[in-house]
């Protein structure tokens, strides 16, 4: 039985080894995509560098001839309804087309981005406004930078409106998101707030943002909103759980194979007396054949 115990005990310890080194291998791929950490609660890291370069530079809001408000992103759609969808990118972003954002505000502790497409398509006197706020906690002695709402203003008198809470941030640091949505494929950061809102689909990608501590014209180390469940640690979870189904089936083996030799020991004890009592009978036997 020395054998087979060998055996799992040798499985027993590739296993762990294995486990070992794939929980420091997806630790050293988390913690390689991460340069500064924030808040704990928040569950963000901050990044270097937002990404690749993105085909138009920040939309920019001033201030007394600063900046107070940057604004980018790699595509924003609109979608009412069943109808096709509205890029507003270029519109957006480009310096040929240039956004109306002269209803803007900036202060200390409110800043509004107001974006004035005029007539898109069907829609008339689009507007889309951004609502962030700039909060002092004690918890974590910081300031936080949050946006409050997203707005789509159109045909003058209705409004969409979406709850934007789950966007916040160190206000030392601006915002990045891959997707910022309406959308449950895309971890639904915009929330309706009105029965109107829910007749829309909104999505900003490579969502990157600032409102507050702006140095230089240029966007701070960014708190990202990486999810909890990244594909290298949704991976690495797979893999502990097969590892963790061949640990436990390595366990069974080891509690049946010492069942197994448990029984051939009560076997054993049974076995030895009745062949001892078969040669005595049989020893009698002779002797009283010899005497007669």
């Amino acid at each position: 039985m020395a054998s087979p115990w060998k055996h799992c005990c040798i499985l027993l310890f590739v296993v762990a080894i294995h486990l070992q080194s794939c929980s420091c291998q997806y630790q050293r791929s988390a913690d390689s995509s991460a340069v500064v950490s924030v808040h704990e609660a928040s569950r963000r890291r901050l990044l270097q560098a937002p990404g690749a370069a993105l085909p138009f530079p920040p939309l920019q809001v001033l201030s007394d001839g600063k900046p107070c408000i940057l604004f980018q992103a790699r595509k924003l759609s609109l979608r009412y309804e069943r109808q096709k969808h509205l890029d507003l990118t270029e519109r957006t972003f480009s310096p040929l087309k240039s956004v109306d954002t002269s209803q803007s505000v900036c202060r200390e502790d409110k800043a509004m981005l107001v974006m004035r497409y005029g007539d898109v398509e069907d829609l008339r006197s689009l507007s889309i406004i951004v609502q962030m706020s700039n909060t002092f906690y004690e918890s974590s002695d910081q300031w936080w930078f949050s946006m409050e709402s997203v707005s789509l203003l159109y045909n003058k008198s209705e409004e969409a409106a979406f709850n934007a809470s789950e966007v916040y941030a160190p206000a030392s640091s601006s915002y990045h998101c891959l997707h910022v949505s309406n959308l449950q494929h895309y971890s639904t950061l915009l929330l309706p707030s009105n029965e109107q809102a829910r007749r829309w689909s909104i999505t900003f990608t490579n969502f990157h943002i600032q409102a507050f501590n702006i140095t230089a014209g240029k966007f701070s180390p960014a708190s990202d909103c990486a999810t909890f469940l990244t594909p290298a640690i949704l991976m690495g979870l797979i893999t502990s759980l097969i590892l963790l189904l061949v640990l436990a089936y390595a366990l069974h083996m080891v509690i049946h194979l010492k069942h197994i030799e448990h029984d051939d020991d009560h076997k054993a004890d049974i076995y030895y007396p009745e062949n001892a009592e078969q040669t005595e009978q049989c020893c009698v036997e002779d002797v009283e054949k010899n005497i007669l």
